[in-house]
């Protein structure tokens, strides 16, 4: 059987990781992330995972440390056909929204009082310093959670701990239970914003009317911090 066409996963740690190479150098070397990388590599080589190799650590490579000024997590990526891109929520242009981030959209306009985004990407947010981490960096076609446990945890725990442990003010925001676990590895003079996370099944428990992005806002300036652009349609 002829493995599917993102089989490949020979990559330079410095070329992926662009500006993190150098912060996590040790981690990336510890024999837990070179068994998830062969765990990985052999996912890849005998079903379809998503996103691709190339997308994989997209979010590290679109929001660099330095830049990184507001931390929104995720659990593993979307793993529906074409959904999967790197960035946690997000979807490429001309993927319809998926209904977490439909409802992401929806709190946004009412806290906001802005226009629906004409696209689920999210990229805009990355490149102004929004890192749009998930727990799990792969998953299998059609398996949600499908690669979780099997070492993505740890490492995106370490970027969680190494921003969390900084002294440069960062913003924290944690959907659900998952994420606000991650709440112990983040140090008191950072501002951590939590509510139930947007799904569906769970929106109307907390997350719809929390006023993440302007309490996100109202923080970054408070410590002396541009405001991110959230309903900034452009793209860039």
């Amino acid at each position: 059987m002829s493995a599917p066409p993102n089989a490949c996963i020979d990559f330079s740690v410095a070329d992926v990781f662009g500006e993190w190479s150098e912060v996590l150098r040790d981690e990336s070397n510890k024999p837990y992330f070179l068994a998830l990388m062969g765990f990985v590599a052999d996912e890849r080589a005998h079903k379809r995972i998503h996103p691709s190799t190339e997308d994989t650590f997209a979010a590290l490579q679109l929001t660099s440390p330095s830049d990184t000024r507001v931390v929104i997590l995720g659990q593993d990526p979307y793993h529906g056909p074409g959904q999967a891109h790197g960035l946690a929520f997000s979807v490429p242009d001309g993927i319809p929204t998926p209904p977490s981030l439909r409802n992401v959209f929806a709190e946004m306009c009412s806290d906001l009082q802005c226009e629906l985004p004409a696209s689920g990407n999210l990229q805009r947010w990355a490149r102004q310093g929004v890192l749009l981490l998930n727990a799990a960096l792969t998953v299998r076609a059609g398996e949600a959670a499908s690669h979780s446990g099997r070492g993505w945890e740890t490492f995106t725990d370490a970027i969680v701990s190494i921003l969390g442990q900084r002294n440069e003010h960062c913003v924290f925001v944690l959907w659900g239970r998952h994420a606000r676990a991650k709440t112990v590895l983040i140090a008191d003079h950072h501002t951590v914003i939590s509510s139930s996370h947007p799904s569906p099944l769970s929106a109307h428990r907390g997350f719809l009317g929390s006023r993440p992005f302007s309490r996100t806002n109202a923080a970054l300036v408070a410590h002396g911090q541009a405001p991110i652009d959230w309903a900034n349609s452009s793209g860039k």
